[in-house]
This record gives C-alpha cells, sequence and structure tokens, in this order.
C-alpha cells in the first residue's frame, strides 16, 4: 500500500506488528514473533513510557535553517531544553561556529482553544514564524490536543503555502495514537517525502567543483550516497561512518540529523541510500527507492566488528567495489585486533545487561559478546521483525538470555537488576540511573562525544567498558544509601508477572 497518499504515516503496530511486551527468553521471542504471538500482548500495569514526540523533536530540533513549532500546549516542547545541549554540538559538528540551539515556538493551546480550536493560533504562529525568521522550512509538529480536537494542520498549512516563503512541514506526532516512538521517524519522513521532495531542481546543488556539472543522471553515475544517521549518534560517529565510505570513495550526503533542507532535495540523486539503523530509516529509505529508483542497503547497525564488516560488504556489493571493501576490512581488522588485546583481559567473562533502542541494545550486545563478555539480559523498547537477525545472532550465544522488552518500566528493570547482578548496565541515561542505585557500574549506549559506530567504536567502548569495571566503588556506596521506590517482595516476584501472555 502507498502509505504516501494518506495524510498520516500509519502506526507501527499495524505496518510492522511492533510490540513492547514481553518478558522471556530471546529464543521464546523469536518462536513467538515469528508464529505471530507477539501482537495481542499488553501490561496489565504500566510505569512510564515515552512519547513518540520526543524522539521527533529530538531529530526536526536539529536540523539547519528550520523553525519547528509544537502545536499543542506549552509543556508540550519541555522536552525540547533536555535537548539543547545536543542540538548546539550538533550545530557546530555541523559547521556552525557560533550555534544557537534548538529554534522553536509553541502555539501554547488553552483550556478554551480546546474548546473552541487552535488553528488560528498556527496561523498566527506560522506567519510570525516565517517573518521573523525567514527559514528555509517550518515544521509544525501536531500534538494530543490538536488530534483530540481535530484541527487540520494539513489544511492551515496548504491555506498558508502561498503566504509564506518557508517549506511548510505538517507532521502528526499525537502521542496517543501509538504505543511505539519510533513511529515518530515515520511520522518525520512521512511529511518530507509528501511535501519536500519532489525529485526537481538537480542542477542547484553542487557537492563537487562548480565546473562538473551535476545533473541527475551525473550524480547517479557519481559514487554520491544518502547516509541514514540517527539522534543517538554522536558527531564523532558520523566521522568515523564518513571516514569508510570516504575509503571506498564515496561522497556522503548525510541526513536527516543536522542536516539542512537542501540534503533531501539532493537525496533523490544518489546512487545508494545507506541506513545506519532499520528502525529509523526503513520507511524514508523504502519510499526514496520506490518514487526515484535509489537503491538501498539498511538492515545492519555498524556496530561491533562483523556488524561493521557485514554493512561494509553489503554497501560494497550493490555499488560493485567488493575489492575495495575487503581489502578496507582487513585492514581495519587486523590494526583493531591489535589495539584490542590489552583491553580484553578484565572484560572476559564479565556479565551485561542492556537497554535502549531496539537495533541498538541488540547489536550492542553482539559487539559486548565479541569482547568477551557474558550478555544475561537485553531490554529493547520495541521489537519487531528488523530485530529478528541480531536476535538470531544472540540465539546461537545462548538461547536462554533474558529479554524484557519494554520502554522505560523501571519496576521490571530493577526486578531484574537484582535477580541477575550483572557486572555493568549499559543504557540510556533515563535507565542507568536504576541501575546506578541498584549498585551496578553503568554506561551509556550512547552519547557525548564518544564513538559506538565502526571499527573506532569497538576500541572506545572496550576502553570505556575497562576503566569503569576497574572501580565500581561509586555506585556500590551510592546503593548504600538511596532506596528504590519498590517494596522488597517485589524483588522476589516474576519480573514479567503484569506483562498479559508472558512468563
Amino acid at each position: 500500500m502507498n502509505y504516501l497518499e494518506q495524510k498520516i504515516a500509519p502506526r507501527r503496530e499495524e505496518r510492522l506488528g511492533s510490540c513492547i511486551e514481553f518478558g522471556g527468553t530471546v529464543d521464546e521471542i523469536h518462536k513467538q514473533f515469528c508464529g505471530c504471538c507477539l501482537k495481542n500482548k499488553r501490561r496489565a500495569f504500566s510505569q512510564g513510557t515515552i512519547c513518540q514526540l520526543l524522539p521527533a523533536t529530538a531529530i526536526l530540533t536539529s536540523l539547519q535553517d528550520c523553525v519547528v513549532i509544537v502545536h499543542g500546549a506549552i509543556g508540550c516542547g519541555g522536552a525540547v531544553h533536555s535537548q539543547g545541549a545536543s542540538v548546539r554540538v550538533g550545530q557546530f559538528n555541523a559547521g556552525d561556529k557560533n550555534p544557537k540551539g534548538a529554534l522553536w515556538l509553541s502555539t501554547n493551546l488553552t483550556e478554551s482553544d480546546v474548546v473552541s480550536g487552535g488553528e488560528e493560533k498556527l496561523k498566527h504562529a506560522i506567519i510570525e514564524a516565517d517573518k521573523r525568521y525567514r527559514p528555509s522550512a517550518i515544521i509544525v509538529l501536531s500534538t494530543c490536543i490538536p488530534g483530540i480536537i481535530g484541527d487540520d494542520i494539513d489544511g492551515v498549512a496548504d491555506a498558508l503555502k502561498d503566504q509564506v516563503s518557508a517549506t511548510l512541514l505538517p507532521i502528526h506526532c499525537e502521542g496517543f495514537k501509538t504505543k511505539i516512538m519510533a513511529t515518530a521517524y515515520d511520522a518525520i519522513f512521512h511529511s518530507f517525502l509528501r511535501n519536500m521532495i519532489d525529485g526537481k531542481d538537480e542542477t542547484e546543488f553542487r557537492i563537487y567543483d562548480n565546473d562538473i556539472s551535476t545533473t541527475a543522471e551525473k550524480l547517479r553515475r557519481s559514487r554520491l550516497v544518502n547516509l541514514l544517521n540517527v539522534s543517538s549518534m554522536t558527531g564523532a560517529d558520523q566521522k568515523e561512518l564518513t571516514r569508510l565510505l570516504n575509503k571506498l570513495g564515496l561522497e556522503v550526503n548525510m541526513l536527516p540529523c543536522d542536516a539542512h533542507p537542501d540534503a533531501f532535495r539532493l537525496a533523490p540523486f544518489a546512487a545508494l541510500s545507506i541506513g545506519v539503523c532499520p528502525t529509523h530509516d526503513d520507511y524514508f529509505m523504502t519510499y526514496l527507492e520506490q518514487k526515484f529508483g535509489v537503491p538501498f542497503v539498511g538492515g545492519q547497525m555498524p556496530i561491533g566488528i562483523e556488524n561493521t564488516s557485514i554493512w561494509l560488504r553489503q554497501i560494497a556489493a550493490k555499488l560493485g567495489l567488493t575489492e575495495a571493501a575487503e581489502r578496507i576490512i582487513k585492514s581495519e581488522t587486523d590494526e583493531l585486533n591489535r589495539a584490542l588485546e590489552p583491553l580484553l583481559p578484565p572484560l572476559r567473562g564479565k556479565t551485561a545487561m542492556l537497554s535502549a533502542g531496539e537495533i541498538r541494545t541488540l547489536a550492542t550486545a553482539v559487539l559486548l559478546q565479541e569482547l568477551g563478555m557474558e550478555i544475561v539480559a537485553v531490554r529493547p523498547y520495541h521489537y519487531d521483525k528488523f530485530g529478528v537477525a541480531e536476535i538470531e545472532k544472540l540465539e546461537k550465544i545462548n538461547p536462554k538470555i533474558r529479554i524484557n522488552v519494554a520502554t522505560a518500566q523501571p519496576f521490571e528493570a530493577v526486578n531484574l537488576i537484582y535477580r541477575i547482578k550483572p557486572d555493568v548496565y549499559i543504557g540510556h541515561n533515563s535507565d542507568n540511573v536504576w541501575a546506578a542505585k541498584c549498585g551496578v557500574s553503568i554506561l551509556p549506549i550512547y552519547g557525548t562525544n564518544s564513538i559506538y559506530n565502526g571499527y573506532a567504536g569497538v576500541y572506545d567502548v572496550a576502553r570505556r567498558l575497562k576503566r569503569h569495571l576497574k572501580n565500581p566503588s561509586f555506585n556500590e556506596h551510592l546503593a548504600k544509601h538511596v532506596r528504590q521506590p519498590y517494596k522488597e517482595n517485589w524483588y522476589s516476584e516474576n519480573p514479567f508477572k503484569y506483562i498479559l501472555g508472558g512468563e
């Protein structure tokens, strides 16, 4: 079905059969997913989750020359403040030596607006944003309130498109419509594909010297590739993957995070689209191929030795660069193995528990296994067909690795931590705080200026793990002086007792 004919992207529950409720082992989830038994699971009790507006603002506020209008209550934009530092770092890495951070406005809908409608406020906000900032694009994010009262953000954008100079991009991110926060990625790409990417005016884009013609056909014959980054990638991650692609002789058009809208307009003229996370970018790359004939590779996250090598081989196979890729892989892995030798002895046999987005969690677990560590539990935020390949790798290592599919749900996480007692917990900061209070060493699964992707990422993760595991005393002392919000008898309960149909 061509979803682009619709104003709103489908929910992941419908399009992919994604779920956020499971507790058991990796062999069990593999069997149940293949048997279509995960779709009807639910929780009798739920403690916290993440709205799809959060990942949407993380991506959209990073874009260059854009204004984001959060159409809703003033609090709906509150998460943007927590993203300010990462947005400024991204702007700096993209070449802005005076980064200003996220540029966003709120329509500040009130109780009276719920009754009378918020479309007039949205019209004024769009006109004011265009007049004040003269951006290349104005992004309108619809939150729960306009979704409930029926504000037509697409109609407002269509009515104003000739009155403003900016391209208008209405995006539907109403949190109540889906449990899968990754639906936000589809919502973003859906709007860009419908309203910005048309495959026209290719001659305005200059990626090489000005004396080289950049017609669509010559761009296709060139080595231009779209590299789909994600908001959880650091600038160092992006440099590492760009370095590997440059070694293959490829020119990189990176999007969506930290990109200018022109990067999206250039995308249809690339020779290949390259994903780093299928959870994030399959929607965009699939339609780019269907509409403009741009092939793609995207089933692999380049985290770990094996996964990075597979990623490079997939790219090379599409572009006829197999021999060059094999030379690069051999050179990189030889150098990496020599560098890892002094780091591996302290890591061997150490146990790890991980929690984050689906592919990052599972791919990082495979990486830790390559370092000689034992994976005792993984907690992906959701699960669908894109996780199958990584689950199969973990299943070969140990089919009884515990898996808890949950977006947050700290009560389940803490129960598992007390039961399993891992040596290190690797997750989001919002997850890591619970492990730290349990006395477990922690390592962010992404963030700051560290490297996680590519061959350099393997070394950096190993180096930091060695340091964290060497002295866990801070978190051990912390656990003695803080209290968890749960009764002691919860830790003897089945951690998955509230998942109906679970273990």
